[in-house]
């Protein structure tokens, strides 16, 4: 598409327009401004205050904001005005880009749309030809998206194509690839909305925009990926907003205080629990790499599931936001595998003080990474009755980053010489972070994801030495079909246990035709993951958990 100068240069900033149903739809709050945070590649850039009127005589929607660089444009004042039906009426925008004057105003009658103004150093003149019911929009001016959000609630289908004009250039076609039904969490309150994704076909090309929309019609969110840009509603720009990937029956977003800061978690309690029970809880923790509470890798919600199973079976779950991510507070970037075993421990405290909970009655169970921080805050934490590890390795970290690396590049067939110089190339990464020498000729995007805090207290973690001090009920799982941690791992977990630590109970569950993911799956090779048409954790996997948890917590009395 053509641009002009004087409009702020964005890939496809355009406006959807869609049909009227005649019956009663979901209505946004109208006579109220609320406020959008801009954001270029995840660095807020500006604020935009926008607030729909509707009434009998139509629907109109003004707004004003700021952007900084390198969009450079104030919004004194812009309006946007509808009949009720949505055919547009007029486009009044009072603004400057880059330091000079923009002020454009666009009517629309008999099918065509007429611009006049004055944009930086030039006169604008034009007229298009449009569709009756096409919606407007002008590039950098977001309250066009608000517009969308209504019009998308009251009526939108997958597949449907609709018409946008955007002022005063073209007139363009957008469809709507997929409507996918979501829930956000905003502190402990749980919002279900819609998100949208929409193709705009542009003469340059087809352009992405994904648009989430709330139940009543107000606009959540919009992200286009080809210009790094996201708008998103104040409330939900705050860090204590979350996408919710997966609920259980029982969910409850709760917060947890830790050292210093607090937890984002969900604690998920049985459906028919009984008024003053105290009851067992369980401790869920995700794989390295996820930091989200649902523990989703490769669309499948480990802990989510895992959550849902604990809680059929009569016990409260409690899955959470490790330090730095979703609503948790903390620094992600510094934090080691000891501080993620802390955070374990806070919520045991948290835990124990709750009315609904037995205090004697706290395990821990953990995936990959996760099963190495369950035992290592078992060790520390004598709260902790019971540990169930899954998919846990048994070598120290730089043996198992090693093996995973070496699993990984037979998957990819290169040749050996390649294949050799990136395993000498990842023994160079583990030497120089544990020796902060030798680093010379590492690729700077490398070092700088490797040199942390975390990759160091893996690399140096060793699972046999912290089993010495377990003294609580093991349970090692591990599916057969497990490519990334080799099946042999939990053979020589659950043996040095045996040998090693202070526990008197050690159990062992292999389930077939399970891979790391902890779903059914063919070879088990990373390769088909994405392939797996289940995306659930085995219900042979939830009830060796669950079995074995109820057996150890009657035990304790």
């Amino acid at each position: 598409m053509r641009r002009f100068t004087y409009l702020v240069h964005c890939t496809c900033v355009f406006l959807l327009g869609l049909p009227v149903l005649a019956a009663a739809q979901p209505q946004a709050a109208t006579n109220r401004a609320t406020g959008y945070a801009v954001f270029l590649r995840g660095t807020a850039i500006g604020r935009e205050l926008v607030t729909p009127r509707r009434d009998q005589s139509g629907i109109t929607f003004t707004t004003q904001g700021r952007m900084l660089a390198p969009l450079n444009v104030t919004i004194r004042a812009g309006e946007f005005k509808y009949q009720p039906d949505w055919t547009p009426i007029s486009f009044n925008l009072d603004a400057t880009v880059n330091g000079g004057l923009l002020q454009l105003r666009t009517t629309f009658a008999d099918g065509k749309a007429s611009t006049e103004g004055v944009g930086p150093g030039q006169l604008v003149s034009a007229a298009h030809d449009v569709a009756r019911k096409t919606l407007i929009h002008a590039n950098g001016v977001f309250a066009s998206y608000v517009a969308l959000a209504m019009r998308l609630a009251e009526n939108s289908e997958q597949g449907a194509e609709f018409k946008v004009y955007v002022v005063p250039q073209t007139e363009v076609t957008v469809r709507v690839k997929t409507i996918r039904s979501e829930q956000i969490q905003v502190g402990t309150t749980v919002l279900d909305v819609r998100r949208y994704e929409l193709i705009y076909v542009n003469p340059s090309g087809e352009v992405t925009t994904n648009v989430t929309v709330a139940s009543n019609g107000e606009l959540v969110s919009v992200n286009i990926p080809a210009d790094s840009l996201d708008i998103v509603r104040d409330d939900v720009a705050s860090s204590t907003s979350r996408t919710q990937i997966y609920s259980n029956k029982g969910d409850e977003a709760v917060t947890i205080p830790a050292a210093g800061f607090n937890i984002g978690a969900t604690l998920t309690r049985p459906a028919n629990a009984a008024a003053n029970t105290k009851l067992p809880a369980v401790i869920l923790l995700a794989a390295s790499g996820v930091g989200d509470r649902d523990g989703v890798i490769q669309g499948v919600p480990t802990l989510a599931n895992l959550a849902g199973a604990v809680s059929e079976s009569g016990m409260l779950a409690v899955r959470f936001d490790k330090r730095g991510n979703g609503q948790s507070g903390g620094r992600s970037e510094s934090a080691t595998v000891s501080d993620f075993a802390e955070d374990v421990r806070a919520i045991v405290r948290w835990l124990e003080k709750r009315p609904d909970v037995d205090p004697k009655r706290i395990a821990v169970a953990g995936h990959g990474e996760g099963a190495w921080v369950s035992l290592l805050a078992a060790a520390r934490e004598r709260r902790i009755a019971a540990v169930v590890s899954i998919a846990g390795p048994s070598t120290t970290g730089v043996e198992t980053v090693l093996e995973q690396q070496r699993l990984e590049l037979e998957g990819l067939k290169l040749p050996p010489e390649e294949r050799e110089e990136r395993i000498a190339l990842q023994q160079q990464v583990n030497t120089a972070v544990l020796t902060g020498k030798g680093w010379d000729n590492v690729p700077p995007q490398v070092r700088k994801e490797a040199d942390t805090p975390w990759f160091q207290s893996l690399l140096t973690f060793d699972p046999t030495k912290v089993l010495d001090d377990v003294r609580q009920p093991l349970l090692f799982v591990h599916g057969a079909l497990d490519r990334q941690v080799p099946v042999e791992h939990v053979e020589r977990l659950s043996d040095t246990a045996r040998k090693e630590s202070k526990s008197k109970s050690v159990e062992v569950v292999v389930v077939r035709g399970v891979n790391h993911l902890l779903v059914a799956a063919i070879t088990g090779e990373t390769s088909e993951y994405g392939t797996l048409p289940d995306r659930n954790v085995s219900k042979d996997v939830t009830m060796a958990m669950t079995d074995w948890l109820k057996k150890t917590f009657a035990a304790i009395r």
